[in-house]
């Protein structure tokens, strides 16, 4: 009987939050369940994962609130979150030092992008890199595509959610993955392999295999995207971690991963 693959050690996307909570006007779902922090570390701990980083929600736009008090109590987690463009070094010194390693950055796909080479924008994520957090995106191909280069130059550490393929049109082929492997090659980009369970299931081992090769693992990071929001009905933490052992089937490789992530997010 052969022994049961060795979890991996970081879960770095998940969501959590409480219907006490304000979703946004432009909320894609309204979710009439909680999913606390408590429920999250349950999860964790029943299938063996220690360390977990909490994903900002584009439902709850920039309340962060339940988030940063769950990091006042859990040292085993970290998270991003989000905030206006505005927001001044001491605000994300502050939230640096809580345990807050970046901002997640998404947009409608028919939204447009900010003006990339504006003041604005650059002075930014220009603080973020100061502030030594990174910006997450979850955006279309054509939203990557554009938004990938013009980061090239800033130094600030980029995160890609979900493959780089779960908002963009084309799969490997398309825009937005084909800026997302330029973007590797440049040494500054990670990319999360979560929520599988939203890509076409025959796809992913390819997918996972084509990042694996241009990227290696260390570039790459594990996440359930817990609690599932949409496809509760249909997706278990168990299952996730199944595809996970599936599409990485080598043990080194996905202890590769989880070590890259505990530096990223922890060290």
């Amino acid at each position: 009987m052969s022994a049961a693959p060795e979890p991996p050690v970081i879960d770095a996307h998940a969501h959590i939050f409480t219907r006490a909570m304000p979703f946004t006007d432009t909320a894609w779902t309204r979710p009439n369940y909680d999913y606390p922090v408590e429920a999250y570390l349950a999860d964790l701990d029943a299938h063996g994962v220690s360390f977990g980083v909490v994903t900002a929600a584009s439902l709850f736009g920039e309340y962060n609130d339940y988030t940063l008090a769950a990091l006042a109590q859990h040292q085993r987690l970290r998270a991003t979150v989000m905030l206006d463009p505005d927001t001044g070094p001491a605000e994300l010194a502050a939230l640096r030092a809580q345990g807050v390693c970046g901002v997640r950055y998404q947009i409608p796909l028919a939204a447009e992008l900010p003006d990339l080479g504006g003041y604005r924008f650059r002075r930014f994520v220009t603080r973020l890199a100061d502030a030594g957090m990174h910006l997450e995106l979850n955006l279309g191909g054509d939203q990557l595509a554009q938004m990938l280069p013009a980061l090239a130059d800033h130094g600030v550490p980029v995160v890609v959610d979900h493959f780089g393929l779960l908002r963009s049109e084309g799969g490997m082929a398309g825009p937005g993955f084909v800026a997302l492997l330029r973007s590797l090659a440049l040494g500054q980009t990670w990319v999360k392999v979560s929520a599988g369970f939203r890509l076409p299931e025959a796809e992913l081992a390819g997918y996972a295999t084509r990042l694996l090769g241009e990227a290696g693992a260390e570039r790459l990071f594990w996440g359930s995207d817990a609690p599932f929001v949409g496809a509760e009905d249909r997706v278990s933490y168990a299952q996730t971690l199944e595809t996970f052992y599936r599409i990485v089937p080598d043990a080194a490789t996905r202890r590769a991963m989880s070590d890259a992530a505990l530096r990223f997010y922890f060290f």
